[in-house]
């Protein structure tokens, strides 16, 4: 959807980060153009008015309301973005009571499990979110996980976890894989990272079954989060136009500069996707002369491609496109794996989104599965 004049100047004084001044929640402070001065949001029944001179003689929503509004949905999704640790609960599971207290441990083959009685309808339930019905103990799951994306194969790990006393195969390894991946990474997608302006897109070849397809990513330039991938059979025929549109979706922005290598179907996607009337003045500029060493190269994304070809190695391909394998190192290249190149932090951080807990897979397991089940 095209942004008018006044939006799009709205959306440029929120990008500055300075501009726009929380006083309370319904007032806004915005500096005016000058810098001298400042305007006062105020949020109303009607809506959002303004002390600038736009809004006071024409009453037309100005740039500093888009701006304010801009700001808003921009603090919402930092504040989602702030992935609580916890392994507890405030109500009865089954009557919603508040007054329960805490009754003991069961003692599990796995672990100890945390009790809770219910005062009002005198009910004991226990509660391990993320890990119901699960047999062994989250850390022993979530550990595996770990292990596997640090670059351990599957019997690797499996063989890792008899030694702290798990006793499991590898089948089952991959099983908690699918299954926790496919929960972690459908919550996450709900979540908005704020990425930068600069975008840089590659691909590279990987074995399925012995066949070579190629996997195109999406990286932002600044926080080096990976923004969106997709499977290709080709490498010089495909379409990029969906990667393109899955990359704006997930970042709900557009991207002032794209970085690519000379490979036609980049520049010929993004033909198809910014040359129209629609986009206006925010059709990115299209970087494809790129070299190996100089000013403008892609070596952050070369890097990202060597960490998935030091895990393709150890797996030896891979048996299907829609492999959770994929996503899972995604998410593990995002949300769990600290960077050298980013002090130690890890994209996710850059772009604020902050998981806390010293166990980052049993945090966001355990927020994806309370997104699902509310009442727990």
């Amino acid at each position: 959807m095209m942004l008018d004049e006044r939006e799009q100047r709205g959306r440029l004084i929120c990008d500055l980060g300075t501009e726009v001044r929380r006083i309370d929640q319904n007032e806004y402070a915005v500096k005016s153009q000058s810098g001298r001065g400042e305007y006062r949001v105020r949020a109303l029944e009607s809506g959002w008015s303004c002390s600038c001179p736009d809004y006071t003689f024409r009453q037309a929503k100005c740039k500093h309301v888009f701006a304010v509004e801009f700001s808003k949905k921009l603090r919402t999704a930092v504040e989602l973005g702030v992935l609580a640790d916890f392994n507890t609960t405030d109500a009865c599971i089954f009557c919603g009571s508040k007054h329960i207290i805490k009754d003991g441990l069961r003692h599990n083959k796995g672990a100890d499990i945390q009790k809770f009685n219910c005062l009002d309808c005198l009910r004991y339930f226990t509660v391990n979110l993320g890990f119901e019905r699960m047999k062994h103990d989250p850390k022993a799951i979530t550990t595996a996980m770990n292990l596997y994306f640090n670059g351990e194969s599957l019997r690797n790990t499996a063989e890792s976890l008899r030694l702290l006393g798990v006793q499991v195969s590898h089948q089952t390894v991959y099983n908690w894989i699918a299954k926790y991946i496919g929960l972690m990474d459908k919550y996450l997608d709900k979540l908005t990272p704020r990425v930068s302006d600069t975008w840089r897109a590659d691909e590279l070849w990987v074995k399925f079954r012995g066949n070579m397809k190629f996997v195109f990513a999406m990286m932002d330039d600044d926080t080096r989060f990976w923004i969106a991938q997709e499977v290709a059979d080709t490498k010089k025929k495909h379409d990029a136009k969906g990667l393109f549109f899955e990359s704006m979706r997930r970042a709900d922005k557009v991207p002032e500069t794209l970085i690519t290598d000379g490979l036609h179907s980049y520049h010929k996607a993004w033909e198809r996707v910014f040359n129209s009337r629609k986009w206006s003045d925010m059709t990115p500029k299209h970087v494809k002369e790129i070299r190996l060493a100089g000013r403008v190269h892609n070596n952050k994304m070369e890097r990202m491609n060597g960490e998935i070809r030091d895990r393709e190695k150890v797996m030896r391909g891979l048996k299907r496109t829609d492999t959770p394998i994929l996503r899972g190192y995604q998410l593990f290249h995002n949300y769990i794996r600290p960077h050298e190149a980013l002090k130690g932090r890890t994209p996710a951080e850059l772009a604020g989104i902050k998981v806390k807990g010293d166990n980052k897979w049993i945090t966001i397991i355990r927020n994806a599965s309370k997104s699902e089940h509310p009442t727990v």
